[in-house]
């Protein structure tokens, strides 16, 4: 059975942008990621500036999902497809763990979803077609530029890690946040 542990860690807007924020080094691997897995409404290119977004806030408090897997869950080889079905249904955990970001978020900051939005089967994008949840839907860390792997590994000794050759890694993580301290 997979055990689910929540690590927060809060930091200065400032002190993170100017350590972890490259948005033309990282929307260049979103975009990348799109043109192979879709398009979606969180991801860029955007319309706005994410520099501005940075700048609205003087806190983001980073939030964690680690999903550790056990020993028996490690030692198995999945088929490709039976790999695929449970990574999915681990990526739709993330609608659950988003919950507990929304409840945070008041009119003094705002919820950061943890990587590409899920809330829809398929993103509207794809279509040319506006997002449909709107009310819901976040940006991400890495979509405004932040480094999310060099964070885990800076902030909670952790490395990002993903499954290959039929293997789960030890561990996923699923990592979000939430900018507060409004300007």
């Amino acid at each position: 059975m997979s055990e689910i542990t929540k690590l927060t860690a809060d930091v200065g807007v400032d002190e993170y942008y100017e350590k972890y924020v490259d948005f033309d080094e990282v929307s260049k691997l979103c975009i990348e990621e799109q043109e192979m897995l879709g398009y979606n409404w969180n991801y860029p290119p955007f319309d706005f500036d994410v520099d501005e977004v940075w700048n609205s806030y003087n806190k983001l408090k980073i939030i964690a999902f680690k999903i550790d897997f056990s020993a028996e869950e490690l030692a198995h080889t999945f088929e490709e497809k039976e790999l695929e079905f449970i990574l999915k249904r681990f990526e739709r955990m993330k609608v659950k763990f988003m919950n507990e970001i929304y409840m945070l978020e008041d009119e003094n900051s705002l919820g950061l979803f943890l990587g590409k939005c899920n809330l829809c089967m398929r993103c509207t994008r794809e279509f040319d077609m506006p997002c449909k949840m709107p009310f819901k839907m976040r940006y991400s860390i890495e979509s405004l530029g932040g480094k999310v792997d060099k964070t885990i590994e800076d902030l909670f000794g952790y490395k990002i890690q993903y499954a290959k050759d039929g293997k789960l890694p030890e561990y996923l993580i699923f990592v979000g946040g939430l900018l507060y301290d409004k300007e």
